[in-house]
């Protein structure tokens, strides 16, 4: 899945829209919840050093918000790295460039949202 396919199909599956906050970073997109404003997802493109890997290429990844206890072992497949710039307990790194599988992807995606989603206080 590459960083195109996964936009359209963030904007099919959640309507959510890509936001651009940052001028200095204009290929980096945020997706947020439509209640409560939080991301459950960052795309952009970094260079591949930031995520160990080597040269200074660029690579378009995916921040995804998961559960600490499974972070261990999606961390072991292909494509899959700690978060880039956020609290890698909670955070997921995902490259967008063939290696992690398209399924996985949109798991992770739906786990993100569930996670990042606005809770409901109980009585």
């Amino acid at each position: 899945m590459n960083r195109a396919e996964l936009d359209k199909y963030i904007n099919e599956a959640y309507g959510a829209v890509a936001e651009h906050l940052w001028e200095s970073a204009p290929t980096f997109a945020v997706y947020r919840h439509a209640a409560g404003r939080k991301w459950f997802a960052v795309i952009m493109d970094i260079p591949k050093s930031k995520i160990g890997l080597g040269g200074e290429d660029t690579v378009s990844v995916v921040n995804l918000k998961c559960d600490p206890l499974l972070i261990g072992s999606v961390l072991k497949d292909n494509g899959i790295h700690p978060g880039y710039h956020m609290n890698k307990n909670y955070w997921i790194t995902v490259r967008l460039d063939g290696s992690a599988d398209e399924q996985q992807i949109k798991w992770l995606l739906g786990l993100s949202f569930d996670l990042t989603a606005k809770r409901v206080a109980r009585k």
